[in-house]
């Protein structure tokens, strides 16, 4: 039987590779440039109504002139707070203390009988000769 792209588990792997992807797209920040290129997009397809091509581009990209979206995503970039962990290097110090460790044996003790048969039961050499591939 083929492989099936209905397969769950095939499925629920290309869904773990996926969500994987967009959490690491979603921590190095590609989020914001995504946002980014469909706000220059955007402001460019603007500028291009009322402008030539040479000062649409020059006009879009200046960062004098930013559109709203623009400044929403700057506003979110300032507002993410990055988590700094310090290295802070601390002493370590060790109590001399003694534990003591006690073994106590069971109350009760019940030996349970085996589950599967011993080995010995199971002969060794199968009941006929295993069949052989007849070629041509």
């Amino acid at each position: 039987m083929g492989h099936s792209v209905c397969n769950s588990g095939y499925v629920f792997q290309r869904l773990g590779h996926a969500l994987m992807v967009f959490a690491l797209l979603g921590a190095i920040g590609a989020h914001w440039l995504l946002l980014q290129s469909v706000a220059w997009t955007s402001m460019l397809a603007d500028n291009l109504r009322t402008s030539s091509l040479t000062e649409a581009v020059q006009r879009t990209f200046d960062g004098r002139h930013p559109c709203a979206l623009c400044q929403q995503i700057a506003a979110g970039k300032k507002s993410e707070k990055r988590t700094e962990f310090p290295l802070t290097l601390q002493k370590f110090e060790f109590v001399n203390a003694t534990t003591r460790f006690v073994f106590a044996a069971p109350a009760d003790f019940y030996l349970l009988p085996q589950a599967y048969p011993s080995a010995e039961s199971v002969s060794r050499t199968p009941p006929t000769p295993p069949p052989r591939l007849a070629l041509g």
